[in-house]
């Protein structure tokens, strides 16, 4: 029994801070991305305005749901599941304690900056260099805290959820720090430091990777740990955790060129990015089977319990994105998916499907533990939450899959002289049903949303953090 244990155990105080703003920021990132989807249903919603147009708000709304809403959550579970896992607390509270500040600087930068024009046009870091530096700073800081957190663990195990979570921050730093270099002309001006098809290649590493990596490894952390705890299970299979996690950092670097098929990049490397996306399936499914096995004996909970639901459930949406992506890697299906909606789809089934999904479920477990409470405020509000993501999420990827197969056939129909049976006029008219069905799929995730933020304030409204604490001091000095 040790006796050295401060009586705050755990730092809990950065872990509610990032968990309530994940509610926060994917309010605002889901909000925005149903007015632009509405934007296409009614052009007029543009306001004929430059900061309120598609082209402005469509980037921010990808930075908000992205590294708002999933950087925070990434945030919070990592903190809060290196202390468990490793029974120490967070190496630095004043670091840590930077880098939710700093990030959430980063995240209003985005907000000033985006909606007047300032860009660097690259998908997924659009952000301009001084705010790109100080997402690097914080970005190095949070592995310091991370990995440093580790190396004074008070187990001689690091659990298989910290090697995904340390992954992510090591490969998501160096992918940001190398697609970035650039030359600063102005505050608000700088031009890559690569050129044509060698700076494409370079942005669609990190592109491709930001999804491997920020939206999938690090979320396969948050997997590994909060789904044997809520089905009070242990994982399925830790070896195939092991060979999954190593399998999977090994393949999904390669798979960046897929995005630029038929372009200027050599056909070689469009090649090899097609055979290492198709490889990749193995490993994506073998942490899918991973997890669904972890509720052998346990499927029984599913009927009580809402929380377990969404992490199922999203486990579910990852297997399906992780099928679909390798098969539009394929150079002839992509001849059909690229450019159309049918990649909206695919990628909305991985962003509302698997990582919003198992955010939720992960803050639904977390929040009441770290606010001093036995469990949240309301349990059906947690089902009628689950089910509005779960009809929403169906009825856009569904509706952009019908569009995007549509627009892909509409585009290369052709008439017997070798003339264009179909203007991109016509595609687009033919697509308008699909776009109301796609904003009320996100009204219907949004609302699902709203619905988490009155829970959520119900229960940090009636909560004791110092019993939290205690509760931290207690599980650590028992386990001593």
């Amino acid at each position: 029994m040790s006796t050295a244990i401060s009586p705050t155990a755990y730092n809990y105080k950065v872990v509610r801070q990032f968990a309530i703003m994940t509610v926060v920021w994917g309010i605002l990132g889901m909000g925005l991305g149903v007015f632009i989807a509405s934007q296409l249903v009614w052009p007029e919603l543009n306001f004929d305005l430059p900061w309120t147009t598609f082209g402005r708000l469509r980037p921010l709304h990808t930075n908000l749901v992205i590294f708002a809403f999933g950087g925070c959550a990434l945030f919070a579970t990592s903190y809060y599941v290196v202390q468990r896992t490793c029974q120490t607390r967070l190496i630095s509270d004043s670091l840590a304690a930077f880098t939710f500040w700093g990030w959430q600087a980063v995240i209003v930068g985005a907000i000033v900056t985006l909606p007047l024009g300032y860009t660097t046009t690259k998908e997924y870091a659009e952000l301009e260099w001084p705010l790109a530096i100080l997402l690097a700073i914080v970005w190095v800081t949070y592995g310091l805290v991370f990995f440093g957190t580790i190396t004074k663990r008070k187990t001689k195990h690091i659990y298989v959820g910290n090697w995904f979570y340390g992954a992510f921050i090591v490969v998501t730093a160096m992918l940001h720090i190398v697609n970035h270099a650039s030359l600063p002309v102005s505050f608000f001006k700088s031009y890559s430091a690569y050129a044509g098809a060698t700076d494409a290649m370079i942005q669609w590493w990190y592109g491709h990777n930001a999804v491997g990596f920020f939206l999938t490894t690090g979320f396969l952390g948050m997997m590994y740990y909060f789904v044997p705890k809520q089905a009070e299970r242990p994982i399925y299979s830790y070896r195939l955790s092991i060979v999954h996690f190593w399998a999977l950092i090994t393949l999904y670097i390669w798979a960046g060129p897929h995005h630029l098929h038929y372009t200027a990049l050599p056909d070689w490397a469009q090649s090899l990015g097609m055979a290492m996306s198709i490889i990749l399936l193995a490993p994506s499914w073998g942490g899918m089977i991973n997890g669904m096995m972890t509720l052998s004996g346990a499927w029984h909970k599913l009927r009580t319990d809402p929380i377990l639901r969404f992490l199922v459930v999203s486990l579910a949406f990852y297997g399906m994105s992780t099928f679909e992506g390798p098969m539009m890697a394929i150079k002839t299906v992509n001849s059909l998916s690229h450019y159309t909606d049918w990649t909206i789809g695919h990628v909305h089934a991985g962003a509302l499907g698997w990582v919003a999904m198992i955010s939720i479920g992960a803050l639904y477990h977390l929040i009441p533990k770290v606010f001093g409470r036995q469990q949240m405020h309301s349990t059906g509000l947690i089902n009628t939450h689950f089910w509005l993501a779960t009809i929403g999420t169906v009825l856009y990827i569904a509706s952009m899959w019908v569009n995007g197969i549509t627009q892909g056939l509409m585009w290369r129909a052709i008439n017997d002289d070798g003339t264009l049976t179909y203007s991109f006029v016509e595609a687009l008219q033919a697509s308008h049903p699909g776009f109301i069905v796609r904003a009320l799929g996100g009204a219907f995730f949004a609302a699902g949303m709203l619905i988490m933020a009155y829970n959520v304030f119900r229960t940090v409204r009636a909560s004791n953090p110092a019993e939290a604490e205690a509760a931290a001091q207690i599980a650590v000095v028992g386990a001593h």
